[in-house]
């Protein structure tokens, strides 16, 4: 892991919620340079987003939209990487969730545990039936 110096623009703390996806970057995440390759990335956004929207339509979602994705610093092999998701906007058909991702680093190399925002996006999807086709998102109780 690159030394990364103390910089409290970087340095954060993870949020008071609980994550709804947590995992640890392999060696064969990695890209040609060797940082954790941001397709892989993406994919763990999109099942983390997933998660919220299929709770919230109550059955099967698809992609239809990556609204915004910024890689806001590198991820490494070893991170541990929280991936937190909160629906903002539930239309008709779709839900549009917002995901933050958050890597933790610094202690399995023996030295003291840094958080880093490392990448935020917004993704929408739509409630589909079982030919898949659009359905309607049911009202909230």
């Amino acid at each position: 892991m690159p030394n990364i110096p103390y910089d409290p623009a970087r340095h954060v703390s993870l949020p008071e919620s609980q994550p709804i996806l947590r995992t640890v970057p392999m060696p064969s995440d990695t890209n040609y340079a060797g940082d954790i390759f941001g397709g892989w990335i993406m994919s763990q956004v999109d099942i983390a987003g997933s998660i919220p929207a299929i709770r919230r339509a109550r059955g099967r979602v698809a992609t239809v939209a990556v609204n915004s994705f910024v890689f806001k610093q590198p991820v490494f092999v070893g991170d541990i990487v929280s991936f937190y998701a909160n629906i903002i906007k539930i239309g008709r058909t779709s839900i549009t969730v917002d995901v933050s991702v958050y890597a933790q680093r610094g202690t399995r190399e023996g030295g003291e545990e840094i958080c880093i925002k490392v990448t935020e996006a917004v993704l929408t999807y739509v409630a589909i039936d079982e030919n898949r086709r659009p359905r309607v998102v049911v009202p909230p109780e």
